[in-house]
């Protein structure tokens, strides 16, 4: 078994959501009582979430390749990154690295390209929702068309993911603004829908809406195990 490195922290109430779906991957493959061999750097999100809207992205990247070198000096041979927006610097991690970056990007388009899906709507961030480098990334290895809910949804989904979802709040109103959301991205032609934060699955459940739901924080942590177990 591989030794998985998890840059943490972004926010810590995903983090944990990491650590509980790859110990129980290992379980359900492995049997018994194995569980992952991991590592995890965790940071101050407090700290990344304030550069990020100051759009510092330089200094971030800067963290996160300190984040991932750590990992790797202690040991880690496989590296996710535990949030989909600060995926905006993998490439530049991965170049620091002399072993490989799991991109969530990657694990949710091959999951998709599974289910068979051209069309496929995206929630997160607005950084994620609205910048390039997820929507391209998702659609690199198959032709997809991603597409996002207009501005005032984008705002309340931002809104909800920082003021809500990362401090643990679970806020009924917001899981019905969600619902609603989805709704009106499925009725416009979306055949499935990115979690693409990975708070949002600890507000919004498969029950809940029409169409298929890709949660990017179970598929980038289930992936991550199946390589680790190769």
């Amino acid at each position: 078994m591989k030794t998985i490195g998890l840059i943490g922290g972004m926010s810590w109430e995903s983090s944990s959501e990491y650590y509980r779906i790859i110990n129980q991957a290992v379980a359900r493959r492995l049997g018994g009582s194995h569980s992952c061999r991991s590592i995890m750097v965790s940071v101050d999100f407090a700290e990344i979430a304030a550069l990020q809207h100051r759009g510092e992205w330089a200094e971030l990247t800067r963290m996160m390749i300190e984040a991932a070198r750590k990992l790797e000096a202690g040991g880690a041979e496989l590296v996710l990154i535990c949030t989909n927006t600060m995926h905006k610097m993998a490439d530049a991690v991965q170049e620091q690295l002399g072993v490989p970056l799991l991109h969530i990007a990657d694990a949710v388009a091959d999951r998709i390209r599974e289910a068979g899906l051209s069309r496929i709507g995206l929630l997160g961030t607005k950084f994620t929702m609205e910048e390039p480098f997820y929507k391209d990334r998702l659609a690199w290895r198959q032709p997809l068309r991603v597409t996002v809910p207009d501005a005032a949804a984008r705002e309340t989904v931002h809104r909800v993911i920082y003021d809500e979802l990362v401090r643990g709040i679970i806020n009924p109103a917001s899981k019905a603004a969600f619902q609603q959301i989805i709704g009106t991205m499925a009725a416009a032609g979306a055949q499935g829908i990115v979690l693409g934060c990975t708070e949002i699955p600890l507000l919004i459940k498969p029950e809940d809406v029409p169409v298929p739901l890709f949660d990017s924080t179970a598929i980038h942590a289930e992936k991550a195990v199946e390589l680790a177990l190769q």
